[in-house]
């Protein structure tokens, strides 16, 4: 689009210019015209008696007013090769003025003789004029004598300025409509494109599961790849979900069975079976998890509203810790949905503020807050007795807990950091105003 306007802009300041000279050029040819034929007069009717120089009794009007802007003079070339007037040989007009002459006159005639000379000088008003001087020899007189004739181009250079400006004002006009047109044209040309744009942000967003609209010939073929696409990238991420899911399922039956046989036989060696098998199973949920979590986020999405998670949480984890006396005050915008299943929600959300409960002394708070268009965070604090810098790292290490004696497996906010990063986030620990852990982490959001 750029280009076309600075193509178009540029060739129509070309073609005033073109028009400007080619318009001054015509108007100045038709009044060297009309100089031409009144040099051409007095050449014809002026006469020489005894070697002096008569000028013909012209009938031009304006020739016979004082500074009119039409003057007339016969010259010769004097001893020092300038430009002399015969006297007595002028128009009235000229008054007691002479016209003025280049320089170099004779030297042109000298180069083209025979031709007339046309060029611009400035009158006896100080204004601009067009003069025309023909050089000729008359029966009765041995040297040469130049006819000059003048008039003033005032009128026709307003006549150029009034052309120009008419001629660029229409240019403007036609500018603008050309820049109109050519947005326009820009526009619808390229709507399906947009509209191309827009169904394959749908697609990804999960609120359309393939291209249906119907687009032009050009762009068919490439709507039917995209759609191939979204569909092969859908079977290949069932087929591993499947391929891992069958594996973890495959892998408790024996497990069980590992855990049933030490439970049954107490003693050094089943502890250790336990431990470790206990360990196997930690590890298949953690793997079962991923890549349940990492297929949703590869394939058409699903809204979840966090102010209703947040809810139903903050209702379930009171009750649960009402004996401490937990309030949990939380606060989510109701245009804020995560783009995942609600199940990925809720165990992110449960895991950090069920944490934030078991360790704060009687105050959790819970927000939302959005980071833009396609990202919010939650943010988790609460009033308990915090956790050092140098051990952040540690908690999120899968299995490690602060305190042996608390309840829980130590998987929580490893659990929340796995799902998180799933999802193209990541879970931060920070100290909160209120005195104990802030938990902070960044997840894709929906459209409302």
């Amino acid at each position: 689009m750029l280009l076309a306007l600075g193509w178009s802009l540029a060739a129509l300041l070309v073609f005033v210019v073109v028009c400007y000279f080619l318009f001054q050029q015509a108007s100045i040819r038709r009044v060297d015209q009309t100089l031409g034929e009144l040099t051409d007069n007095l050449l014809t009717y002026s006469t020489v008696d005894d070697g002096k120089v008569f000028a013909p009794p012209l009938t031009d009007e304006r020739a016979l007013r004082a500074y009119s802007g039409r003057y007339w003079e016969i010259a010769e070339i004097g001893p020092d090769g300038k430009v002399r007037p015969i006297f007595n040989a002028r128009s009235y007009s000229l008054f007691d003025a002479v016209l003025n002459t280049p320089p170099d006159l004779a030297a042109r005639f000298k180069a083209k003789p025979g031709k007339a000379i046309a060029y611009d000088t400035r009158g006896p008003l100080n204004e601009p004029l067009r003069a025309r001087a023909q050089q000729a020899w008359l029966v009765g007189r041995k040297a040469p004598v130049i006819f000059l004739a003048a008039e003033d181009r005032t009128s026709v250079d307003r006549d150029v300025r009034g052309f120009v400006v008419a001629t660029a004002g229409a240019f403007i006009l036609l500018g603008v409509l050309l820049i109109v047109a050519i947005v326009i044209q820009v526009r619808v040309g390229l709507r399906p494109l947009f509209q191309l744009r827009r169904e394959v942000a749908d697609v990804r967003r999960g609120k359309a599961e393939r291209l249906a609209a119907t687009y032009p010939s050009e762009l068919t073929p490439l709507a039917d790849e995209l759609n191939a696409l979204v569909e092969h990238n859908q079977e290949v991420v069932e087929r591993q979900r499947t391929h891992v899911g069958n594996l973890a399922h495959a892998l408790k039956t024996p497990i069980s069975v590992m855990l049933t046989e030490a439970d049954q036989r107490p003693g050094p060696l089943a502890e250790v079976v336990t431990r470790q098998t206990e360990a196997m199973r930690q590890q298949v949920d953690h793997h079962l998890r991923r890549a349940r979590a990492a297929a949703r986020t590869q394939g058409q999405g699903e809204r979840t509203s966090v102010a209703e998670v947040l809810d139903e949480l903050s209702r379930t984890l009171e009750r649960i810790f009402r004996d401490r006396g937990v309030a949990i005050d939380w606060d989510a915008p109701e245009d804020i949905y995560f783009l995942g299943e609600r199940q990925d929600l809720l165990e992110i959300t449960g895991n950090a503020v069920e944490n934030a409960c078991k360790w704060c002394r009687s105050k959790v708070r819970v927000r939302a807050e959005p980071l833009g268009e396609d990202r919010f965070r939650l943010v988790v604090e609460d009033d308990g007795p915090g956790l050092p810098p140098d051990r952040r790292e540690e908690v999120l290490r899968r299995g490690a807990r602060l305190d042996e004696t608390a309840p829980g497996s130590g998987l929580g906010l490893s659990i929340i950091d796995e799902l998180a990063r799933a999802y193209g986030g990541v879970l931060t620990l920070d100290n909160s105003p209120l005195g104990g852990l802030k938990l902070v982490v960044g997840l894709p959001r929906a459209e409302a």
